[in-house]
């Protein structure tokens, strides 16, 4: 296993999973539906499901639980921030939302109340259920898979062949990233815990141009080589990755509409948009 791959949280990491055996096709389904459950419902009963199995399937990746501990970490802690803004800006949104006001901490407009609580957490969750499967996606599916998939679903390859290449290059703007913040380490650029926060911010906005002008090079690079090659002459093209579906994707695939379907009929269903048991 490639140990730099491991060492970067986003990108795609051949386990020799279950998950990976699945055709790329079925995979994106996979994560579009997913997102189309998350979007249509805002039952809390539903969500935690997801998240729970979001989190299963993400373990069944095999990839190792240090690899994406600190993006969980860091998107929990960002939901959270998110959470404590929206109540600032509405803090009686949930009241309205559940048609009820229990207080729990009398403070005037910001007064907590137990219908807020419950939003607040709802909502939240909503929004980490779509970050595991995320994952799953990102860890389980090889960049040129993806490309083909796709393409086979009538995304125009230059297209789909651009979104392999941003794929591709993740681990590589990560290791300019680094290369360029240990040289300004050497020259001076404390990026410590000890320098204050605004500070700090400043420092590494000093490395985010030579990231960008190296990035960008190396986009001209890479187009320079392509249009060498005779890239996007033709209106279709071949892929190395391409698979055929196999009846596991196909069964897998048959799952995805009935679960699908389900969560629409469900919401159509539903007298209220929320689900508050209290």
């Amino acid at each position: 296993m490639n140990a730099s791959k491991m060492k970067f949280g986003i990108s795609y990491v051949d386990t020799k999973s279950p998950l990976h055996a699945l055709n790329g096709i079925t995979k994106f389904a996979l994560f579009m539906a997913w997102v189309t459950v998350v979007l249509t419902t805002f039952d809390l009963r539903l969500i935690s499901v997801l998240i729970i199995a979001g989190l299963s399937l993400l373990k069944m990746t095999r990839v190792p639980l240090s690899v994406y501990k600190p993006l969980l970490i860091g998107t929990a802690s960002v939901l959270m921030m998110n959470a404590l803004f929206m109540f600032l800006l509405a803090p009686q949104q949930g009241t309205e939302y559940m048609g009820s006001t229990t207080v729990l901490l009398p403070l005037g407009h910001y007064s907590v109340t137990q219908e807020t609580l419950f939003y607040l957490l709802t909502v939240t969750l909503k929004y980490f259920s779509m970050f595991p499967i995320a994952l799953v996606f990102v860890f389980t599916t090889h960049p040129t898979e993806f490309a083909a998939s796709l393409n086979r679903i009538g995304v125009p390859y230059k297209i789909a062949y651009a979104v392999s290449l941003t794929l591709r290059y993740l681990p590589e703007v990560k290791k300019d990233f680094v290369n360029i913040m240990h040289a300004q380490q050497a020259r001076g650029l404390d990026l410590s815990k000890n320098t204050p926060l605004f500070l700090r911010l400043q420092n590494v906005s000093k490395i985010l141009g030579p990231l960008i002008f190296s990035s960008l090079d190396r986009a001209d690079q890479i187009s320079n080589a392509m249009t060498l090659r005779g890239f996007g002459r033709h209106n279709r093209r071949t892929w190395y990755s391409s698979r055929a579906l196999n009846s596991i994707d196909k069964w897998t695939l048959f799952g995805i509409v009935i679960v699908v379907a389900a969560a629409i009929t469900k919401r159509m269903m539903d007298s209220q948009l929320f689900w508050y048991p209290f």
